[in-house]
């Protein structure tokens, strides 16, 4: 008697979906891209083009500091989700209060930046082509950036109450998509501006 392979049937394979929420996430990522990817052709289009100064050689120095700080801060939600999920709630907390931490130095990098170009350099968003799509392009990454760290903050308050478990941790993920999407986009954003556009 011959050994016959036995195929499973695919009637018997159970389909799981991914989750509402990385679904929903990922529709938002695609919908929040499409208009990173306006702003930045936008500013590609301009670069050179304004007919008086300041220009990006004049007023834009590199933001090492900051960008280091944002780009670890995918690390450490990173590391919030995989403590959660092994169920070890104040390692979350200490990972999400790293991240809350990054995003701020961040934020108060990006503030101290437009502070110094406004006050003087004298470059408002009115003042040239150059000012209008930087102020707008890095003005919507800051905007995703303020959300995000008001989201990264409500989790960190939850969890520290200990209102946030183990079952938890694909809403986590999905907020960590959120914030890797913003990371990602100041790289785009970063080697535009800092980079092409000086």
């Amino acid at each position: 008697m011959s050994d016959v392979a036995v195929v499973p049937s695919s009637a018997n394979v159970a389909w799981n979906p991914p989750a509402r929420g990385i679904v929903g996430m990922a529709c938002l990522i695609l919908a929040e891209a499409s208009i990173f990817i306006i702003f930045i052709v936008a500013y590609i289009y301009y670069i050179g083009k304004s007919l008086n100064g300041p220009t990006p050689k004049d007023v834009l120095s590199l933001p090492i500091f900051t960008s280091i700080c944002l780009l670890s801060s995918s690390l450490t939600v990173h590391a919030a989700v995989s403590a959660l999920r092994r169920g070890q709630q104040r390692l979350c907390s200490l990972w999400l209060g790293a991240t809350v931490l990054l995003g701020g130095i961040f934020l108060a990098g990006t503030a101290h930046e437009w502070y110094d170009l406004i006050y003087n350099h004298g470059l408002t968003i009115s003042t040239n082509l150059f000012g209008t799509t930087f102020y707008s392009l890095v003005g919507l990454h800051a905007s995703h950036v303020v959300v995000g760290l008001i989201m990264l903050s409500l989790a960190l308050w939850f969890s520290l109450r200990g209102q946030m478990h183990h079952h938890h941790s694909e809403k986590l993920e999905v907020l960590s998509l959120y914030w890797h999407f913003v990371d990602a986009v100041w790289v785009v954003v970063f080697l535009v501006v800092y980079v092409l556009g000086r």
